[in-house]
């Protein structure tokens, strides 16, 4: 057998494998007798089937699937000894011009295109600037989060006439340019909140109605012309609502308002485990906490896509694009010619950050601990049950959750490489310059994404 490599430039390779008789000559025989020994044909006792017999039936499937096994087993051994780093999966070359009889007697050559890892160095230090910024609690962001809980946690009203925050459940019909309903046009009933509506005179003129009150209003001018806010309204598609000009009638049939819940003994032990907080001074403490917590890992989110970006502007190399373009229509038969042009350099992106962070983790021996893995799946997880309730499920149970969820392969290595990405961010954030900022959370919000 023989295996050799031309490289087409620096990025891409094709590495040629010639396979003679002898090379695969004994593991076909091998492969046939086990095939003998197991068969069950009519005529034949288990076991007593002829290796003549196997061959003449099955001989040439056989050998297929050992010259398969064969070009990968040589294959996979030749990329590890010349320690080449390929990206993708080697796509071996058709040649039409060659063609084989399969009678146990041809050599064999075979050509696999490879794209090649990029070489690039990373060298960062106190040249490279970046902005980590300090997220104050004020007293709008507080008052905002325990307004919303206590609005999630309050009862259902439904006062005589409505106000700014309430909602009018009522009927909504199409009207024709002379102001009649339109006959045949859109008509449902529905729920309009009041404080979605962010044209202010559409929303004055739904402050102060009753039920079976009849008003009319521009439902493009209440949501500015947001498709998809009066798609869901009135149950229609999202290219129809964009092209909606007509107004609507509303006919009251309630006016439901969501009464905030009062800041008692009995809304803190919904909140929190029962008894830990017994006063407002402490509930508003507490909520402070949570706040400042979520706001640090908002600024450490946006650090990281800062840093993402900042990483991948300065390391400036090139991929084999061509060859990871090919590589990817192989691999994904659904994939189209569109989705390809429309996601790859996403793809890209992502691809030359995960070769960055490998040469971070490789040179740096940096080590991605079991235990590092756990905690960040028990910490997705629990994020996970909190979206659905503030309390929170107990240490043993979210060790098991996260044992169970890391067996499953394809999230164990999702879970790696985050814990991976993590460390990376970590090394990077102890070579560069961070320069702290202040700053409200409404300033924050207002921040360009990384």
């Amino acid at each position: 057998m023989n295996i050799s490599q031309e490289k087409k430039d620096s990025l891409n390779a094709v590495i040629k494998i010639n396979i003679n008789t002898e090379d695969y000559q004994a593991r076909v025989n091998k492969a046939i007798n086990d095939q003998a020994k197991k068969a069950t044909i009519p005529g034949f006792r288990k076991g007593m089937v002829p290796a003549s017999h196997i061959k003449r039936m099955y001989g040439k499937s056989i050998l297929v699937d050992e010259i398969n096994n064969l070009l990968s087993d040589t294959l996979n051994n030749y990329l590890n000894e010349q320690q080449l780093e390929v990206l993708g999966q080697p796509l071996p070359k058709v040649d039409n011009a060659k063609e084989y009889n399969w009678d146990f007697t041809d050599n064999f050559e075979f050509n696999y295109e490879v794209g090649l890892a990029p070489e690039f160095t990373v060298d960062f230090g106190p040249e490279d600037k970046l902005t980590n910024y300090k997220i104050k609690v004020d007293d709008e962001t507080l008052a905002s989060r325990i307004k919303n809980l206590r609005r999630s946690y309050g009862k259902m009203t439904n006062p005589d006439v409505s106000a700014d925050d309430d909602v009018l459940y009522g009927e909504l019909a199409q009207l024709s340019a002379d102001g009649s309903v339109f006959e045949g046009g859109i008509n449902n009933v529905t729920s309009i909140r009041l404080d979605q509506i962010t044209n202010e005179a559409v929303k004055a003129s739904l402050i102060g109605l009753k039920k079976d009150d009849v008003v009319e209003f521009d439902i493009q001018q209440a949501f500015d012309n947001d498709a998809a806010k009066v798609a869901g309204l009135l149950k229609i598609e999202e290219a129809e609502a964009a092209d909606l000009k007509s107004k609507f009638r509303l006919t009251v049939k309630n006016v439901n308002r969501l009464e905030e819940s009062d800041l008692d003994q009995a809304f803190f032990d919904k909140i929190f485990e029962p008894g830990t907080v017994t006063t407002e001074e402490e509930f508003r403490t507490k909520i402070t906490e949570e706040l400042e917590s979520m706001m640090v890992q908002d600024a450490d989110n946006k650090l990281q896509g800062e840093m993402y970006k900042h990483v991948l502007d300065k390391i400036n190399f090139e991929l084999p694009d061509e060859f990871l373009k090919r590589w990817l229509k192989a691999t994904n038969e659904k994939l189209s010619d569109e989705e390809l042009q429309g996601g790859y350099d996403d793809f890209a992106k992502n691809l030359k950050w995960t070769l960055i962070g490998n040469k971070i983790v490789r040179d740096n021996d940096i080590k991605i601990e079991y235990n590092e893995v756990l905690d960040l799946a028990k910490a997705r997880i629990d994020a996970q049950f909190r979206m659905y309730s503030q309390q929170p499920i107990s240490e043993e149970q979210l060790s098991q959750y996260a044992v169970q969820f890391l067996q499953d392969k394809e999230n164990a290595n999702r879970i790696f490489e985050e814990a991976k990405s993590l460390k990376v961010f970590e090394y990077l954030k102890t070579k560069v310059t961070l320069n702290e900022k202040e700053i409200t959370f409404d300033e924050f919000s207002k921040l360009p994404q990384a």
